[in-house]
């Protein structure tokens, strides 16, 4: 089947739509263009994201169904609550959004990780510096073990990438900014693709269609004045 080919010199070229991503490989949609502001923006608007690996052209995907954590949804665990209730991380935001990329495209043994290359790390601090695109970060010790990153449109926060180097640092985390996206009004967090430690938290598959129109419904709708203010 043919995929759209990007123009590099033009972020402002309309994407195909979703309902033509590939089913093999599951969600591919675009190929090349480029990973400026407005080219990201009008991905994540429209359910589409970027991943490729270092060697290969920029890469779009809109994968079918898409993983989605509703705040009010989350789970927490027993065993995860004993962990929160212990209060042995300091939980901050903004504090090292490239530190936290950086460790999160640091290799692991699931191999995953590696997809953030230097133009990424180069995009998504554009992006940061914007106030768009935010991290949350987990201190052990005055050390940094656990964080995440993701870009935050509307009330709707998408989610790229997490990492820990101390057990349940990235579920802390996560927890942390679901408590603080449901106070400040955000009504969906993008998970992209399934994973068994999302799913345990409280993510579902969600069909891509019915993704698509909670994306129009709330990217659009401000988060409460104070989101990301006071941190």
């Amino acid at each position: 089947m043919f995929i759209t080919q990007l123009n590099s010199a033009d972020p402002d070229q309309a994407f195909p739509a979703v309902h033509k991503a590939l089913t093999d490989p599951q969600g591919l949609l675009a190929i090349g263009g480029c990973l400026s502001p407005p080219r990201l923006l009008n991905a994540y608007r429209k359910g589409i994201f970027p991943w490729f690996n270092p060697d290969e052209p920029i890469l779009w995907w809109s994968p079918n169904p898409r993983l989605v954590l509703l705040p009010e949804q989350l789970h927490i665990s027993r065993s995860l609550n004993k962990t929160l209730n212990k209060n042995d991380f300091q939980l901050t935001f903004n504090h090292c959004f490239t530190d936290v990329m950086r460790a999160c495209a640091e290799p692991r043994t699931d191999n995953a990780g590696t997809w953030i290359s230097a133009d990424m790390l180069q995009a998504y601090q554009q992006l940061h510096r914007m106030g768009i695109a935010h991290s949350v970060e987990a201190w052990y010790q005055q050390r940094l073990v656990g964080g995440l990153y993701g870009v935050a449109i509307g009330q709707v926060f998408f989610g790229e990438s997490m990492f820990h180097s101390v057990t349940d640092a990235s579920k802390v985390v996560l927890v942390h900014l679901v408590q603080h996206l449901k106070a400040w009004n955000y009504q969906l967090i993008d998970c992209q693709v399934h994973t068994p430690h999302l799913s345990s938290l409280g993510a579902q598959n969600l069909e891509r269609q019915k993704f698509i129109a909670l994306l129009n419904q709330y990217c659009d709708q401000p988060p409460h004045p104070t989101a990301w203010q006071t941190l």
